[in-house]
């Protein structure tokens, strides 16, 4: 929620480099991106410009494909990017050792790699946390948390930097309190439940904003200068990546930047640009000497000739500040030039998104607290037939059903977040809470929560009615749910493809066959090697079987949901093997095939997870609430319609809540029923 419009709509992804499956959107696609294990130190002061290059595979799949050749040149140049952030991991944390990749295509996988255990936080981290929640407690209660334009106040900001949270993932040393992600995304979740928005904005500036790009991408002298102001609040940040023009295709950029002395000369325009307003600190992407490149700027306290705002109304983000930018001969110094040891502006654009995708599941986590928070003493209040609708099985469904989707969303968090401090890249971990988290967050809006409050839903006043584009437009946010699906497949069957499929296809390219006929004693004899490597891969896979390392102490109905998703993932390096022989080039342009099994994967990642962490969970509650989660995600994978033993499982667990209460929603405050009539 109130994440950055930024990436509305995600640039395109990287094509797979393969011969038989180029996996992306040709026009729209999600943006690749990475996690922060090492900051990188580059020294250098200008752009990389990299020379000749051999063509990438996906360039040459593409053409196969009937792709132009300037389609094909633009997504070598993503590819390459994607590439280029992959090199920033240590190899026991890249994509092909990540834990969804080691499920799908491992013979042995160690199960515990799909649970992260949250080790004791930070006393200082704690502190900062706590003094930010009292202050926006504290606001929310006396009306004063917006001003005069319904934007988060200035006295809110202010107040919150001098607690310290807009440094929590500031380095110490800078001024920071140098938080892990996992503390990063319990304080999100925690200050969801007070306002998303205040939320939100901590990830739009320390995720996605300039202190990621500073603190990972800068030199030294660039951390001192910029770091102690992002991190105290003097600068709060923004990050201007999309244009008019340029959203999911990133090789679109229009913004340049044109070396004179020791300034660059801006010229262009930004689009959809969260945070970004006079005196802000921001990261710019702009192209300089064609080259994508990353320029932080200090945005002047006045517009002028040079610099102004493109103003719009927009319903998502109302209490945020979200501008268009435009420069016209705007003069940046030199020395704010960002240069990455590997890789250019796009790598840059690309490293802290997954950051923000893990923080808008948090933040997920935290408004549906609030919305349930809300249900149940109007539940309670409402009366229909002289009987408390509290006590009507639709409702208590609803109930259950918004608790599971919360103990899933703390699940993904609380992983990914995880992975992240352990050094992974965690791509295709963090595109699954991200969707998982954003659809959970429109449904929970839409179905449970506004059916259970009725035409009050759209009261002025009320949260469904003063929240719901806020509701609905993380769906877009750090790219579309759909793209991103994807995005995931590419990222998975990448290496596969690259090992099996792209010596086929090179061969095949060398002589210049477009369509392989194995009946042609020529084509077979050429493809015998490569063909003979896919053999080997698959007979050992099948001799090898899957083999998950066991997990003490699960119950029972947990346990059968971690072997089915386990069982699921072991099996899925197969049928998308299979799916990659049969459609062959085709299969960019399958993108309905290509999101049903995406979207397959991603119900068995979310269950495994959520499972694992419910076993490890002391709260009977919470670990009914992951048991219901599971048991509807087994069955949208399935196929099979719920039984009456699971309309007893939600409607229970629904009732005990609307009964008894829940830990996770202790603290959690309502507002007053609207339009009551007692």
């Amino acid at each position: 929620m109130s994440l950055d419009f930024d990436t509305n709509h995600s640039p395109d992804v990287p094509k797979m480099d393969t011969p038989v499956v180029p996996v992306t959107d040709k026009e729209t696609a999600a943006p690749k991106s990475a996690s922060t294990p090492e900051p990188s130190s580059p020294q250098a002061s200008t752009p990389v410009h990299h020379g000749a290059e051999e063509e990438s595979f996906a360039e040459v799949a593409l053409r196969l494909g009937g792709a132009s050749d300037d389609e094909a040149k633009r997504t070598g140049v993503v590819d390459t990017a994607d590439d280029q952030v992959e090199a920033l991991f240590a190899p026991q944390y890249k994509t092909v050792n990540s834990p969804v990749h080691r499920a799908v295509w491992d013979s042995k996988v160690p199960t515990e790699l799909f649970y992260s255990d949250v080790p004791f936080g930070s006393p200082a981290v704690e502190s900062v946390v706590n003094k930010s929640l009292a202050i926006v407690q504290r606001h929310r209660d006396v009306g004063t948390l917006v001003d005069e334009h319904g934007k988060i106040s200035n006295v809110v900001m202010t107040e919150l930097g001098e607690a310290g949270y807009w440094g929590l993932l500031v380095d110490t040393q800078y001024g920071g309190a140098g938080a892990t992600m996992r503390e990063f995304g319990r304080m999100i979740t925690r200050m969801a439940t007070i306002d998303p928005t205040v939320a939100g904005l901590a990830s739009v500036h320390g995720c996605i904003g300039a202190v990621d790009p500073v603190r990972s991408f800068g030199t030294d002298e660039q951390k001192r200068r910029f770091l102690p102001k992002l991190g105290d609040g003097r600068a709060l940040s923004a990050f201007a990546l999309t244009e008019p023009g340029a959203g999911s295709d990133l090789t679109a950029l229009k913004t340049t930047a044109v070396l004179d002395g020791d300034h660059y000369v801006v010229n262009g325009e930004k689009l959809f640009i969260t945070n970004a307003i006079p005196g802000r600190t921001i990261g710019l992407v702009c192209k300089i000497d064609d080259v994508p490149s990353v320029l932080i700027v200090d945005l002047p306290d006045q517009e002028n000739e040079h610099f102004y705002l493109n103003r719009y109304g927009i319903y998502a983000l109302r209490r945020a500040h979200n501008n268009g930018l435009v420069f016209k001969d705007f003069r940046v110094p030199a020395a704010n030039l960002l240069v990455p040891a590997r890789g250019d502006g796009l790598t840059i654009a690309y490293h802290g998104l997954n950051l923000g995708r893990v923080s808008l599941c948090a933040n997920a986590a935290g408004a549906m607290r609030w919305m349930l928070a809300e249900m149940l003493p109007w539940a309670e209040y409402r009366k229909t037939y002289g009987l408390s609708i509290t006590k009507r099985e639709l409702v208590r469904r609803r109930v259950g059903k918004m608790a599971g989707l919360i103990v899933a969303c703390d699940a993904l968090t609380q992983w990914c977040s995880g992975l992240i401090d352990q050094g992974y890249r965690g791509e295709m971990e963090c595109i699954v809470a991200k969707i998982f988290g954003s659809e959970s967050q429109k449904e929970a809006a839409i179905e449970l929560f506004m059916k259970t409050h009725g035409g009050r839903s759209f009261l002025e006043g009320h949260l469904f009615g003063d929240n719901v584009h806020e509701f609905l437009a993380p769906c877009i946010y750090e790219g579309e749910g759909e793209m991103l699906g994807m995005a995931f497949f590419k990222s998975l069957v990448k290496d596969h493809g690259k090992r099996f499929f792209e010596p086929i296809g090179r061969t095949l390219h060398g002589l210049g066959i477009k369509q392989p006929n194995l009946a042609n004693p020529m084509h077979l004899w050429a493809l015998k090697g490569p063909m003979m490597a896919y053999t080997r891969w698959f007979a050992g896979r099948k001799l090898a079987g899957s083999k998950w390392s066991p997990i003490d102490g699960i119950d029972h109905e947990l346990g059968q949901h971690t072997k089915f998703a386990q069982r699921l993932l072991s099996k899925s390096g197969f049928k998308i093997s299979g799916t990659m022989r049969h459609h062959q080039l085709k299969l960019a342009d399958r993108q309905c095939r290509m999101s049903a099994l995406s979207s397959e994967l991603q119900g068995a990642i979310v269950m495994l997870v959520t499972s694992l962490y419910a076993a490890h969970s002391a709260d009977a509650t919470t670990k009914s609430a992951a048991s219901v989660m599971c048991g509807e995600l087994r069955r949208q994978i399935t196929g099979k319609k719920p039984s009456d033993k699971d309309f007893r499982l939600v409607t229970t667990l629904g009732g005990k809540i609307a009964d008894e209460g829940w830990a996770e929603l202790k603290g959690v405050q309502s507002g007053k029923i609207l339009q009551s009539y007692k």
